[in-house]
């Protein structure tokens, strides 16, 4: 009966009744994958109560309200003197109160005619809209009297997307579920069952309360969550420690360190140098390497990584280093090609832009081992791709990539060594407990030169203040970045939206550049390349987080972040990381809204008071109440989907402490594993 189970957690969600393949990927695009396993582990946010009321009277604007009305009248809607007018259904509550619904889409009026008839009660649930009457725009439930119990009166919403209702969601949940409980009607193993009836609770919630990651269910499936993580750290290390690789095969054929510290055009700072000391002693033991090398922004991460890749050359073995993106893979390329020519070692780069004669051309020179250092995507792991001997992994921005890809790419080699890099400084605290598989080296040191990013805040009230600032410094030759949180504008917030600020700095600055994570992913990187252009025109880029990592850009020194208070500590550090690439002064301007809180105000203070990630770091622990830590998507930290790390941190500690206990792994750890396979990043 397990494995009818496991298959069934495995199935693509087109095959669920109702959902096919368009529905499906536009789940994948929300739950980060498309299995029934995916769905159960992306739960509610927040509970909607929908209880009946028969009064509008006693209801508040912005409320959502179910409640019995007679249909009186229709108005259809279309066009009226150049203005769009809205198909209206005028209907009364139990007290002869007014109540318009209201439909934007005029094309289906015969349909509403059919499900709102003239003189007929119905159920409808929707928000509640104030103009000159009640209104109800786009109820999201019309039911007849006798269907009322179809409305549920505590509906669970979940994050959604484009495209995907919450009545899609609650069909998608209810019809799994029933499945689901046909798999496990004969499981013997209590724990499992337990972690599903727990899954079932927090998917059917009775109030808000029971989403809180302190609710009973909530901290039994964030232990189980974190059993399943500490416990694939245990078997990975005990495993790693019974793997050889090739490096007694390998003898050191050249000498090329010294041409390397030789072409290097400034010194290593002590952080660098213990660090590559680290890895070269790794590098002499007969099992695998798995280090971790956590860097703040600008620390040099890439120049360690690049003498753990020339060590590598000397025995002849080739490197390849794993970028998320085309512009970082770009810019990697960009800073190590120079080097490796002054060295003598054959350096290139494959990404998915590579095609036809030129792509067979780099494939064959990797083949045949004349390539000793290749930077890329995820092209590098593509099917046809053959090295030689593939000796060194190198992964950047680690957490980007889940485990099935760099496990693709490990596999084209025989065990190969892996170093991992990442610029999100993790507390030491959680350290050990999250990377506890891998070896930590920590550059906690900026290269000689480095002025710190001088950091401040003010109100948004000032921005007309900032832009005649920044017009002295653009004329004077800087660039700017300009972040925004949204990318539109929306009724349902007062965030600036990218769109709307691109184009007032564009009245002012007519050399201004727009990206956000909405736009063709081509036409953002080649805006992105022509702002890091040295010869660039464009004194400002308009951006949303999409800058956050992947861009270095040594001639901008000034980065404006707007409504920095909604961001996280981490976030709102990586992007300041932005600037400050070079020699020069840099600056980081945090505006705030009107509506800033005591925790708001507290982070951007924090800010300003220090540039040291870990501090910062700890700080964001220590701050952080609940949701989730380090900016919206956990940025840099394994994204749990239960754990809390604020909350949760005595679950860390018992789940660490049963994991190193643990003699051999029982079937439930396997299935545990199983379950969290894309959210723990290891490989068992």
């Amino acid at each position: 009966m397990k494995h009818d189970l496991f298959e069934f957690l495995n199935t693509d969600l087109q095959f669920i009744k109702g959902v096919g393949p368009v529905l499906a990927a536009r789940f994948d695009d929300v739950l980060g994958g498309r299995r029934v396993l995916d769905f159960l582990l992306h739960t509610p946010s927040y509970v909607r109560a929908r209880e009946i009321t028969d009064n509008i009277s006693n209801a508040i604007p912005g409320d959502v309200i179910t409640i019995p009305l007679q249909i009186k009248s229709h108005r259809p809607g279309g066009t009226f003197r150049g203005h769009r007018r809205p198909t209206q259904v005028i209907c009364n509550d139990k007290m002869g109160n007014s109540v318009i619904i209201q439909f934007f889409n005029t094309n289906f009026l015969d349909y509403w005619l059919k499900k709102l008839p003239i003189g007929q009660w119905r159920i409808i649930s929707g928000k509640l809209e104030r103009s000159n009457r009640p209104t109800i725009n786009h109820p999201e439930f019309i039911e007849e009297m006798q269907n009322a119990d179809k409305i549920p009166h505590i509906q669970a919403i979940y994050p959604a997307g484009e495209g995907l209702t919450q009545k899609t969601f609650a069909n998608v949940r209810d019809q799994i579920f029933n499945l689901l409980s046909e798999k496990i009607a004969s499981e013997t193993d209590s724990d499992i069952c337990e972690f599903f009836d727990a899954l079932r609770h927090v998917h059917f919630p009775e109030s808000t309360a029971d989403l809180h990651p302190n609710s009973t269910y909530m901290m039994k499936l964030a232990y189980w969550e974190l059993l399943a993580h500490q416990s694939a750290i245990v078997i990975s290390r005990r495993t790693r420690k019974n793997i050889k690789n090739r490096r007694t095969l390998r003898p050191q054929k050249y000498n090329l360190m010294e041409k390397f510290y030789a072409a290097l055009p400034f010194s290593m700072t002590g952080a660098q140098t213990r660090t590559i000391n680290e890895i070269f002693s790794d590098l002499s033991r007969d099992i695998p390497m798995m280090r971790l090398v956590q860097g703040d922004v600008g620390s040099g991460k890439t120049i360690v990584a690049l003498a753990a890749a020339i060590k590598m050359a000397e025995t002849g073995a080739q490197t390849a280093l794993l970028a998320p993106t085309d512009t970082l893979a770009q810019q990697h390329y960009a800073k190590i090609k120079p080097l490796c020519d002054k060295i003598g070692i054959v350096c290139d780069i494959l990404t998915g832009r590579d095609k036809g004669a030129p792509r067979r051309e780099k494939l064959i020179s990797l083949r045949s081992g004349r390539t000793k250092i290749i930077v890329g995507t995820h092209a590098l792991f593509s099917d046809d791709v053959e090295y030689k001997d593939l000796g060194l992994v190198i992964i950047d921005e680690q957490h980007r990539f889940g485990v099935s890809q760099r496990e693709a790419l490990r596999s084209k080699g025989a065990n190969p060594d892996m170093l991992a890099l990442s610029a999100t400084p993790i507390p030491r605290t959680l350290s050990m407990t999250i990377y506890g598989d891998m070896d930590v080296s920590i550059i906690n040191e900026k290269p000689a030169g480095r002025l710190p990013i001088k950091t401040t805040k003010l109100p948004i009230n000032r921005v007309n203040e900032l832009i005649a600032r920044l017009q002295i410094q653009i004329n004077s030759g800087a660039q700017v970045f300009w972040v925004c949180p949204l990318v539109a504008e929306s009724e349902a917030s007062d965030l600036t939206a990218a769109n709307a600020r691109y184009e007032e700095l564009r009245r002012i600055f007519p050399h201004t550049g727009l990206v956000h994570g909405q736009m063709d992913k081509k036409q953002r990187d080649s805006t992105m390349a022509e702002f890091a252009k040295p010869d660039s025109k464009m004194r400002i880029l308009v951006a949303t987080t999409v800058i956050e990592v992947g861009i270095d850009v040594p001639r901008a020194t000034i980065i404006v972040i707007e409504n920095a208070e909604r961001f996280g500590l981490a976030a709102l550090h990586q992007l300041r990381g932005r600037v400050g690439r070079g020699n020069m002064q840099s600056y980081c301007i945090l505006l705030y809204g009107p509506n800033i809180g005591e925790d708001g105000l507290k982070r951007l203070d924090v800010l300003t008071e220090t540039d040291d990630g870990f501090a910062i770091a700890e700080q964001d622990l220590i701050m952080r109440g609940t949701g989730e830590l380090l900016g919206t998507r956990q940025s840099g930290w394994i994204n749990y989907h239960f754990v809390d790390y604020a909350l949760h941190r005595d679950l860390f500690k018992l789940a660490s402490a049963a994991a190193r206990d643990m003699v051999a792994p029982t079937q439930t750890i396997n299935d545990l594993m199983f379950i969290f396979n894309r959210g723990i990043g290891i490989s068992a």
